[in-house]
């Protein structure tokens, strides 16, 4: 095939595949015949175009986060939406309107001086429209349920060309099926999303030896059960480098952290997070003295912060599941699996407190719009063979616990188990999507169910 068949997509080695190849997954070979950053509408027409002409599989990428959740990207064109425009907000609809490519960062500096804020991500560099496609699971969510059910509407390019939104009165099957489907739908331009009031909140980090963990973890899984929904936290074992940037009495150290927040609104209700927040720590801080505690009141631009997320792209494998509560030899298994008391390849074993709005069904979710879970585990490390053996090691521990589901944007391997909806949904997806892409020009973005 003539190169110029496949204009404006930039060829393997060149400045402009490169720059559309980036990926903060690093693990994940990016290697499309083809690679084109859409800096407008018309740019993503065109690439559908030349997709459907050529005959080569269209894939979608922005910021990389979810690269190996599907497919690779081998013999396909990659289509990197980045849209010129910014971050419009309507203070008195409390809406957002976010093109593609934008991050949450982008979103968060541009609701904050309004009073508003948006149910986000734990890391300000994740791309919105990825996290909402895959529902969004957000320190704000148990108060605010699901990120997706925020979306009022998405625009998106068909793989016929045509430019289409979906919502609840328009396209309400494709509106449905977006959120939450698992891909494969069409590149997505533009979403408009509800914002929260927020002005306050108060948000850190409680951190403790990993050996605390068999006393410290048992006692924070029974305070959640009953925890109100103004707070969301996770509990973390971290294995933290050796680097300048991290805390002495940190570095080197297998540590156990508490993190999250209290949305506050506004000033008057900042007393009452304040008690959520002690009615957490004073039991735990009585069991174990704290290494590190950095809790405080802040505006809702210090969020993204609080997770200590990396900002630069790195390789990673991981695994996750939907779980159930643990018992106590539950968490005796888990723990030991994880590495405390000897040493690990894991640099995170996460459990993300879920409850409260998380499990409730909007009246007009999507696929993905509530779960019934108590937690979200997710652990990851470097690639290579031990990291794979002590990911099996604890995926084994849990076993018991699981619910046979995952949450769409925490299952980032395409060969990892992974399932977000019934069969019953499954085929209702697959008809939308057919009707959308009858010629599986976006088939390869579609991720996989294994059980």
């Amino acid at each position: 095939m003539n190169t110029a068949d496949l204009a404006p997509f930039h060829q393997p080695g060149t400045p402009g595949y490169l720059d559309a190849c980036h990926s903060f997954q690093l693990a994940v070979p990016v290697d499309p015949a083809g690679a084109f950053v859409a800096r407008s509408v018309t740019d993503v027409v065109r690439a559908t175009d030349v997709a459907r002409r050529t005959g080569l599989p269209l894939r979608v990428s922005t910021t990389g986060h979810g690269m190996g959740a599907t497919a690779p990207v081998t013999g396909a064109l990659l289509v990197n939406p980045q849209m010129d425009d910014a971050v419009r907000i309507d203070p008195e609809a409390r809406t957002a309107r976010v093109p593609a490519g934008a991050r949450w960062a982008d979103v968060i500096a541009a609701a904050v001086p309004h009073g508003l804020t948006a149910v986000h991500g734990s890391s300000g560099t994740v791309g919105v429209v990825g996290f909402l496609l895959g529902g969004g699971i957000s320190f704000y969510g148990r108060r605010f349920g699901v990120a997706a059910n925020r979306l009022r509407s998405i625009t998106i390019v068909l793989a016929d060309g045509e430019v289409t939104t979906a919502s609840a009165h328009e396209n309400p099957d494709l509106f449905w099926a977006l959120r939450g489907g698992g891909g494969g739908f069409g590149v997505v331009v533009e979403v408009e999303i509800a914002l929260v009031p927020m002005r306050r909140i108060v948000t850190g980090m409680t951190v403790w030896d990993a050996a605390e963990a068999h006393r410290l973890a048992p006692a924070w899984q029974r305070w959640s059960v009953t925890a109100p929904p103004e707070v969301t936290t996770s509990l973390r074992l971290l294995s933290v480098p050796p680097l300048p940037t991290v805390p002495p009495q940190l570095a080197g150290r297998h540590i156990l952290a508490i993190d999250g927040a209290v949305s506050a609104v506004g000033d008057a209700d900042v007393p009452a997070a304040e008690r959520i927040l002690s009615d957490l720590m004073t039991p735990l801080t009585g069991l174990a003295e704290p290494i590190m505690n950095t809790w405080t009141t802040a505006g809702p631009e210090a969020l993204p912060l609080t997770h200590m997320d990396p900002a630069e792209p790195i390789p990673f494998h991981s695994d996750t599941a939907l779980l159930e509560p643990l018992d106590a030899d539950g968490w005796s298994s888990l723990l030991n699996a994880a590495g405390v008391g000897s040493s690990t390849s894991l640099l995170s074993v996460e459990f993300r407190q879920l409850g409260g709005a998380f499990a409730e069904p909007p009246a007009d979710g999507g696929v993905f719009s509530h779960t019934p879970a108590a937690f979200l585990y997710w652990a990851c490390g470097l690639p290579g063979e031990q990291t794979g053996k002590e990911l099996a090691g604890v995926r084994d521990a849990l076993l018991p616990y699981r619910t046979g589901f995952t949450a769409p944007t925490f299952a980032d391997h395409v060969d990892q188990p992974r399932r977000t909806y019934d069969e019953t949904t499954r085929a209702r997806v697959e008809r939308i999507r057919a009707t959308v892409d009858p010629g599986g020009l976006f088939a390869g973005g579609v991720e996989p169910i294994r059980d």
